[in-house]
């Protein structure tokens, strides 16, 4: 009797697991495909400008005095690495009422690599995002491997040193 019943919780942890990670993989892919408008009026979504390795992917908004203080920061950031093997993707989350404050915003602040709205917080709210500035780093499958939430002087460093530790592991 006892080994039946054993048997029966290992099938259950077994078939538990099994969903856990589906289901973590299907949120992952799903992330992927959101589909939002880059400032310059495209339509893409994070799959579409993905690193072949990791993609880093920082929220803001233009009212946001951390935002503004860790952009510049992320920008430079971004130079030392291949585009192809890490992105870089800016989400901005400015209602609707800010839209057109964005690109300006965007252009003062120089950053070249995309910048997504998430006007309506579809991307935000699937990957619970609920700080601003958020930076994740994503593998190439779209599962979030780090986060690290506001900014504080340095903590662009700090990024460096995980997106070079991430990177070493998939080696």
């Amino acid at each position: 009797m006892k080994k039946h019943y054993t048997q029966k919780a290992l099938m259950c942890l077994i078939l538990v697991t099994s969903l856990l990670t589906l289901s973590q993989h299907s949120t992952a892919q799903s992330t992927l495909r959101i589909e939002l408008k880059e400032i310059n009026g495209e339509y893409y979504t994070l799959d579409d400008l993905k690193g072949s390795e990791l993609t880093v992917v920082d929220f803001w908004a233009t009212w946001c005095k951390p935002c503004v203080k860790s952009i510049p920061k992320l920008v430079e950031l971004s130079h030392q690495y291949e585009k192809e093997e890490v992105a870089f993707v800016g989400i901005n989350v400015d209602s609707p009422r800010n839209l057109a404050k964005v690109r300006p915003f965007s252009k003062s602040l120089k950053i070249d690599y995309p910048v997504l709205l998430d006007t309506d917080q579809a991307l935000y709210n699937e990957l619970l995002v609920s700080v601003l500035p958020t930076v994740l780093i994503l593998d190439s499958e779209g599962k979030v491997l780090f986060t690290h939430e506001g900014y504080t002087h340095g903590d662009e460093e700090y990024l460096k040193k995980k997106i070079n530790e991430l990177l070493e592991e998939n080696e």
